[in-house]
């Protein structure tokens, strides 16, 4: 069962005698992070990033994992990356609601297992899962149900064990950037976008957990080969033209701003259908959700010039860049080692290096 497999890779935190390390990984790079327990707070180590090269990780699911390894390898001998918690791929996990009625009930997780395959398109023996308890009642138990195929995780710990990096724990991605975007405590309801190079990770965030995930097909690159067709330039001419520009009214070629118009079109129109559900969907009583107090921009593609703006305008709801150090450091009185920009694409690792210290 997996609440066995939690026990193993999930173990309660600790304030470190080591560095906590967090490493995000995707289809295109992954992303790492230390931050060091010192006595005037929460420091920043040891980061950076390093690129995954078009083949060995498609969809979340590890084609090469020999070179893979390679990659961990070589980050553990140039970094000294012994141990880390790690971010599952969001594109292979089942994540739904689950109401279960407390009359005859034996075994919360054997029930669980029993109805899995009404909610996921895997049989339940290839599955391996966790619950969270949302709300109990006198008659029922609200759970929320995660799922993964279990030769996702075997694979992923396969190749960490030939790089000996010790795996201390798996998470979900979107759990560990709500770890490092809201403020711990916060208990309100946010939408987070996180915009990247090739996909979107959309997110709803209440009372601290997960209530949905979604990825889009969406990126910055699509952006930027929109400018590159539209203007007849190399890739790396119009990913400049991207950043200088952006979205911006008052340039000085209105054809810039149609062309990223058209794009990000796409996305805002992907994000309202998810906006708009969350909104008007009731439970079995009738209860409505929570609102969506903000929508929180992160990803490093989320650094355009004007994307929160024309989301604030767009979607009729607050739109703003996320501070990825606000569990950390206040950002008045010390400035981190990464710069704001770039810091937006190491949201995910973030979190997941701050589970040590602030357990959810």
């Amino acid at each position: 069962m997996f609440r066995n497999f939690l026990n193993k890779f999930f173990p309660a935190p600790h304030f470190l005698s080591s560095p906590s390390f967090g490493l995000d990984i995707s289809d295109e790079s992954l992303k790492f992070i230390e931050l060091i327990f010192m006595n005037n707070g929460i420091q920043i180590g040891r980061h950076g990033e390093r690129k995954i090269p078009p083949g060995i990780i498609e969809s979340g699911k590890i084609k090469d994992p020999k070179r893979l390894e390679e990659i961990l390898s070589s980050l553990r001998k140039e970094d000294g990356l012994k141990s880390a918690r790690i971010s599952l791929p969001e594109e292979q996990i089942y994540l739904y609601k689950f109401r279960l009625e407390k009359l005859g009930l034996k075994s919360v997780l054997e029930a669980i297992e029993l109805s899995l395959e009404d909610y996921i398109p895997i049989p339940a023996e290839d599955a391996t899962f966790d619950y969270e308890l949302l709300e109990e009642t006198e008659k029922y138990l609200e759970l929320q149900v995660v799922a993964i195929p279990s030769h996702v995780i075997e694979n992923y710990l396969s190749v960490f064990r030939h790089a000996l990096i010790s795996v201390r724990s798996f998470e979900l991605e979107a759990q560990a950037i709500s770890r490092a975007v809201i403020k711990r405590g916060d208990l309100e309801t946010y939408m987070i976008v996180d915009f990247g190079e090739k996909r979107t990770g959309i997110s709803i965030i209440s009372h601290g957990m997960v209530m949905f995930t979604s990825t889009l097909d969406l990126g910055g690159v699509m952006l930027t080969s929109m400018i590159q067709r539209g203007f007849n330039l190399n890739f790396e001419e119009a990913e400049k033209i991207k950043k200088e520009y952006g979205l911006e009214r008052n340039v000085l070629d209105k054809e810039i701003f149609s062309v990223l118009l058209n794009g990000v079109s796409v996305l805002r129109d992907e994000i309202s259908k998810h906006f708009l559900y969350w909104h008007t969907h009731q439970d079995e009583e009738g209860k409505s959700n929570p609102s969506i107090k903000k929508i929180i921009l992160c990803g490093g593609d989320s650094n355009l010039i004007g994307l929160s703006e024309y989301f604030s305008v767009s979607l009729k709801s607050s739109a703003e860049m996320a501070n990825v150090w606000t569990n950390i450091v206040d950002t008045e009185k010390h400035i981190p080692a990464i710069n704001f920009k770039q810091a937006l694409s190491f949201a995910a690792a973030i979190g997941l290096a701050l589970r040590d210290f602030y357990h959810d």
